[in-house]
């Protein structure tokens, strides 16, 4: 099994603590000024158990990657609680439970390619691309002659989660977002 640096852990890695396979479902890079040193701070779930769990994790700690087969799938559509994904080599379709997905499911819309982590041939974990392009079905006006500011309003996206956007952005617009922190990137 790989170890990586605690800095490069991100959300839906697996990682091995205390000899048990956890899913990352946030980490955060702390940096306190003064003597303090900079830190990460994961919160994880045990895949077993679903035991949920919070490390602080110091920035040189070497963590242990679970060993997982990824495979490159794609979401298809939802049906009812589960999310139906097609295997792109041999087209197998493959059920998962929105238990597994967590906040992930925000981010899903059909025809997105996902890595989905297989342990012992039972799926653990889903990765999403880095940023999703998703349209605003739902927001406030915008303000006249918005520019780039510092203040942001809520808007509804397609996948019913709300998303914190510029005072310019409008509904119908397309907008770029980090699936990792669900925040706002750039206009699509």
């Amino acid at each position: 099994m790989a170890k990586i640096p605690a800095t490069e852990i991100r959300t839906g890695n697996l990682i091995v603590l205390a000899g048990k396979v956890h899913k990352v479902l946030k980490s955060y890079h702390v940096h306190v000024g003064g003597r303090g040193g900079a830190f990460m701070q994961v919160e994880t779930r045990e895949i077993e158990t679903g035991t949920k769990k919070n490390e602080r994790l110091r920035s040189d700690d070497k963590i242990e990657r679970a060993f997982v087969e990824t495979r490159q799938m794609e979401y298809l559509y939802q049906d009812g609680e589960n999310y139906v994904f097609m295997d792109q080599k041999n087209y197998e379709q493959l059920s998962i439970s929105s238990d597994l997905l967590d906040d992930q499911a925000g981010y899903l819309v059909p025809n997105t390619a996902v890595q989905i982590d297989f342990h012992n041939e039972k799926p653990i974990g889903v990765q999403l691309p880095a940023s999703i392009v998703l349209s605003i079905v739902e927001t406030e006006p915008s303000l006249k002659n918005a520019t780039a500011t510092g203040s942001f309003k809520p808007a509804k996206v397609e996948t019913n989660i709300t998303i914190m956007v510029p005072q310019f952005v409008n509904e119908g617009d397309k907008i770029k977002v980090n699936t990792d922190t669900g925040e706002y990137m750039e206009r699509a």
